[in-house]
């Protein structure tokens, strides 16, 4: 791990955990904290591969190893970390970590996309093309998918339910982001982390240092239009 997890770092004192599903705008929200300097350095510490694909060859899969990325390279000059992790990885992780009682003063965050439609459309898309980001090149064609898409329909909202499970038996109440907030205020949208810290005002996002951007477009409210007039019954209960 040496060059990754460099132990020379400032160790995290405090810090937070964005707790989300795929295709919730997390890439962009945590390049928005991360921008402004002072809230550490959001990212997939618990996903070894995606990490290793995005330039870190040497990063580690077990888990106590990847809680030590998050408290060095994680973490800020003022000892703030930060960290994302959907629901599959905590349920990884917690399988032989204690890891809560390894990161001090953690605090949560729930990132939600409030229309889950477009969230599993945007799923289907990157599914398909292998295009995670804005910026990377598709590698295969894309092509509607309405049963898919209400597979991933139930993935998101099963998702959501796991984290609102997590919170109500452990008796949290996390902040909250709606990923349509985050798209129309992102400022605001930072500055509730902020205030976690008693940094209101003080964590400005820094554009020069956002290279993300949002990849909805025409076809995905076509899509998403489409899933709906073929799909809409009410007279049936989904399952999940």
């Amino acid at each position: 791990m040496a060059g990754y997890a460099d132990q020379s770092r400032r160790r995290g004192a405090r810090g937070y955990a964005i707790c989300t599903s795929g295709r919730s705008g997390s890439n962009l929200f945590c390049q928005y904290l991360s921008s402004t300097g002072v809230l550490g350095h959001p990212l997939e510490y618990f996903n070894g591969a995606g990490r290793r694909l995005l330039g870190f060859p040497d990063y580690p899969d077990e888990p106590d190893e990847q809680i030590e990325c998050v408290l060095t390279f994680g973490t800020g000059a003022n000892g703030i970390y930060g960290l994302k992790l959907f629901p599959e990885q905590l349920a990884r992780v917690a399988r032989s970590v204690r890891w809560t009682e390894q990161l001090p003063g953690l605090r949560f965050v729930l990132l939600e996309r409030r229309d889950l439609v477009a969230q599993s459309v945007s799923w289907l898309r990157a599914e398909q093309t292998n295009r995670w980001r804005a910026g990377m090149a598709a590698q295969a064609p894309e092509v509607y998918d309405a049963g898919r898409i209400l597979d991933l329909l139930r993935r998101a909202a099963r998702d959501n339910a796991r984290w609102r499970v997590f919170f109500a038996r452990n008796d949290i109440s996390p902040v909250i982001v709606a990923y349509e907030d985050l798209v129309a205020s992102p400022q605001a949208c930072v500055d509730r982390i902020a205030r976690l810290f008693g940094l209101e005002g003080r964590a400005p996002i820094d554009a020069s240092k956002v290279d993300l951007t949002i990849q909805r477009d025409a076809l995905s409210a076509e899509w998403t239009a489409r899933f709906i007039a073929e799909q809409r019954n009410l007279d049936e209960l989904d399952e999940l």
